[in-house]
């Protein structure tokens, strides 16, 4: 007994001594934490977000991580470190990274067409078999999954054009696989379908052996697993006061089921931004543009309006992650993730080693990324209003 409270309170001084008593901004200027957690508690109360994970990198190295607020508001249960959180579309980066290794290891080509990797005709799978019907899914490559140019919607039940929700919708491409952008998790799907074929593994054991065990991450997972407990799990909160409790999932979804907690989270952006676990020419691969973005705003996926106005900052996206150059700051990386009261942000500045990750478990919770990210680490050029970030603030 005695062991383990020493062994806890040496745990509890290593985190406290890797804690920096300020934060470095984009600019090289500080911030103290007292300021950060006036700010972010400020913040929160203004647009009644009820919980916040924040972790910020400096120098390539977690610096600052906290949480704040509640994990269940009803139940008056606060979020801490440890918590089991919705990481929704984040999801989709920890997979994008996973297929580079594959890549690495000789496993995948980014350029094969994935029907070559099927042993079976594509009608034999029933979530894709309608595809069957048009020969251009032949065209898809693991690179167009990335990047988001398979022509195939976000999510089938919603119209990528319209938005609007139709439960009988059938999978369909709806534009020349690899000719333009347009978000799409059912892209992802498809890839991981692949990836599980020629691995003869599920993406869940996949991610467990190449990501989460060699970096510690041992509250994440694509589907639940028991060792995570039931004790320190978060709720979503709708603005309506309605609870959103994320089901357990037993079948992974590369686009959207991951767990995790900010803890565990952080180290994965450490392991990104260090440029660990990937040979340099697939790094660079990975965040380096593969098509320009000029749509108007991201979603709806299919949008027939387009701008310059994201040119300058040469809005693109890489090999699962949306690229931007800041004339102050250098090349930055990023993801969003967004499932009903689950709203979360990443981005790495990887000139200059900064990094800010924020995940919230309310539906309020994107109205609050631009102030945070502005006051904390500095202003940027990021694309807030192809996003579809509008500031708790804003007057209408």
């Amino acid at each position: 007994m005695k062991k383990k409270i020493l062994l806890y309170l040496i745990c509890l001084c290593n985190f406290a001594s890797a804690q920096k008593p300020e934060i470095t901004k984009l600019d090289k200027s500080k911030i103290s934490i007292k300021d950060a957690d006036s700010i972010i508690t400020k913040v929160m109360r203004a647009a009644n977000v009820q919980g916040l994970d924040i972790a910020i990198l400096n120098n390539s190295k977690t610096s600052f991580i906290k949480s704040y607020g509640y994990r269940n508001k009803p139940a008056n249960k606060l979020l801490d470190t440890a918590t089991i959180v919705y990481a929704a579309s984040f999801s989709k980066a920890v997979f994008s990274y996973l297929t580079m290794k594959l890549v690495q290891e000789n496993i995948l080509d980014l350029d094969k067409p994935l029907y070559q990797y099927l042993s079976k005709s594509i009608g034999y799978y029933p979530y894709f078999s309608v595809l069957e019907n048009d020969d251009r899914w032949k065209l898809i490559t693991a690179r167009m999954c990335l990047n988001h140019t398979t022509g195939l919607p976000n999510v089938r039940i919603f119209n990528p054009i319209t938005s609007e929700l139709d439960t009988t919708a059938q999978l369909k491409i709806y534009f020349p696989p690899g000719s333009k952008y347009a978000y799409s998790g059912e892209g992802f799907k498809l890839l991981q379908l692949v990836e599980e074929e020629i691995t003869g593994k599920t993406l869940d054991e996949l991610s467990v052996e190449k990501i989460f065990k060699p970096l510690g991450m041992n509250r994440t997972g694509y589907i639940w697993h028991d060792s995570f407990g039931d004790d320190n799990v978060a709720v979503g909160h709708f603005n309506n006061g309605a609870i959103d409790i994320k089901r357990k999932r037993t079948v992974g979804v590369a686009g959207g089921s991951l767990v995790t907690t900010i803890a565990d989270y952080a180290k994965f952006i450490e392991q990104i931004i260090q440029r660990k676990g990937l040979k340099r020419n697939l790094f660079n691969e990975m965040i380096s543009p593969q098509v320009n973005i000029y749509s108007k705003t991201q979603f709806p996926p299919i949008t027939f309006e387009i701008t310059d106005e994201n040119r300058d900052i040469k809005l693109a996206y890489g090999l699962g992650w949306g690229l931007i150059e800041c004339k102050k700051y250098g090349k930055a990386f990023f993801k969003e993730g967004n499932g009903d009261s689950w709203r979360n942000y990443n981005i790495n500045f990887i000139d200059q080693g900064i990094s800010i990750i924020i995940m919230t478990n309310s539906e309020n919770g994107e109205n609050i990324f631009q102030e945070l990210i502005e006051k904390l680490i500095g202003e940027t050029c990021i694309p807030w209003k192809w996003q579809g970030y509008i500031p708790y603030n804003a007057r209408h």
